[in-house]
């Protein structure tokens, strides 16, 4: 495995542990994880790093979902296709695009965001804030707290506040020595007010003093705004893309 690659499961094993599903399953080197709400991620097979032959794993992990009443989604990160050629054989098509964005975070002057409050629980209005922004959703709002409960490591929840109430919101995981930032979110009407930059610059400071030497991110291909956002706060670099797979409806 060349050092690029170790880099990117380094990444991509981060990333699964800052949003982790309450339940889950590995099927032959496969990770089925089943948290309810509408994300993807945390409702989808994954491969893990030296995942076998991809057609047995395939089938055990439709019966898994069959048998919890949810359909079959399969993500396929760059750095582990294998499942792609076998899906899409099985009528299997492509949904979403999303980019996993790289910075090292070299020791720097920078103090904490003005503004901005940093907990290691999110608080109430950043909950209300988040369930307000989700359709005030049940399930979501019971979904992100059992994520959230969940995470194993330690972890920031970060809130750019404005004269009339927060701005923005966003948390961090801290996984040994690398930083994963999550959930960045700015209500429609504050956009544009460098609020979410602020949020992603205190997380930034929170994880670079704790030890932090490098940070992450996901974000999706197509939206625009948000890669500009991160390309200005120093995640230039692009490691691998993922897509999901699944089950066309059948005509």
């Amino acid at each position: 495995m060349t050092p690029d690659e170790d880099l990117c499961w380094r990444v991509e094993e981060a990333c699964l542990n800052a949003w982790p599903s309450p339940r889950h399953l590995l099927v032959d080197g496969y990770l089925l994880r089943s948290g309810g709400g509408p994300w993807r991620r945390t409702n989808s097979v994954n491969p893990m790093r030296g995942a076998g032959a991809p057609e047995p794993a395939v089938a055990a992990c439709e019966a898994a979902y069959a048998a919890l009443g949810r359909p079959a989604i399969f993500r396929i990160p760059g750095i582990a296709p294998q499942m792609d050629p076998v899906l899409a054989r099985l009528g299997y098509g492509v949904r979403g695009e999303t980019c996993t964005l790289f910075r090292d975070l070299p020791a720097g002057p920078d103090g904490p965001e003005p503004g901005v409050s940093v907990a290691e629980a999110p608080a109430a209005d950043w909950l209300a804030l988040r369930d307000a922004m989700n359709g005030h959703d049940p399930e979501t709002a019971r979904a992100f707290r059992a994520a959230a409960a969940a995470i194993a490591l330690p972890t920031a929840f970060a809130a750019a506040r404005t004269e009339s109430g927060i701005g923005a919101i966003a948390f961090a995981v801290l996984d040994r020595a690398l930083l994963v930032i999550e959930s960045v979110a700015t209500p429609e009407n504050l956009r544009g007010r460098g609020h979410a930059r602020r949020a992603v610059m205190a997380l930034l400071h929170w994880g670079r003093s704790r030890g932090a030497t490098a940070a992450c991110l996901q974000v999706q291909a197509d939206n625009a705004p948000a890669r500009a956002l991160y390309t200005r706060l120093g995640f230039a670099r692009e490691l691998y893309r993922y897509h999901y797979r699944i089950r066309l409806a059948r005509a």
